[in-house]
């Protein structure tokens, strides 16, 4: 298995009256860690990420999202540590998975929520879905896995 390992800082303003992360932030926390695998030149990171940036000219659109919420993130003061990789690489369409684990190493190493974004690919100037160029799909195979199976209760 091949998964890229992006740490995510919690921020104050993450928690919610009960103490823990608000639901609405985790996706916040989730789109940061896509941006910094698939974005250039926006990492503040001090571990390089693999770079699996997306062509020029392209937007990616969100066509679905789903978050399976195990545990409570409590405050940590070390960043979650968010597994990413792809589940599904379509024509124009991608699967990103995440595991959400708490910091590496520490005694708060769970794993507190799995989630699934759908991401369509387009053209920036004609505003049309386009199809994954052979150079994004030879970047992202090596990170191809199977896809998360939610709980359906």
């Amino acid at each position: 298995m091949t998964r890229v390992h992006v740490p995510i800082a919690l921020r104050w303003s993450d928690l919610d009256a009960y103490g823990h992360v608000n639901n609405a932030r985790m996706l916040t926390l989730l789109e940061e860690a896509r941006i910094e695998v698939f974005w250039p030149g926006r990492s503040a990171l001090a571990e390089p990420l693999p770079e699996l940036h997306m062509d020029d000219g392209t937007l990616s659109l969100i066509a679905r999202q789903e978050v399976e919420y195990l545990l409570p993130v409590p405050h940590l003061r070390d960043p979650l540590d968010i597994q990413l990789w792809l589940g599904a690489i379509g024509g124009a369409s991608l699967e990103v998975c995440y595991e959400v684990h708490g910091p590496a190493g520490t005694e708060d190493d769970v794993l507190y929520a799995c989630a699934a974004t759908t991401i369509v690919m387009v053209d920036a100037a004609s505003g049309r879905p386009r199809r994954i160029s052979a150079r994004e799909r030879a970047l992202w195979l090596p990170f191809h896995e199977p896809p998360l199976e939610f709980r359906r209760r």
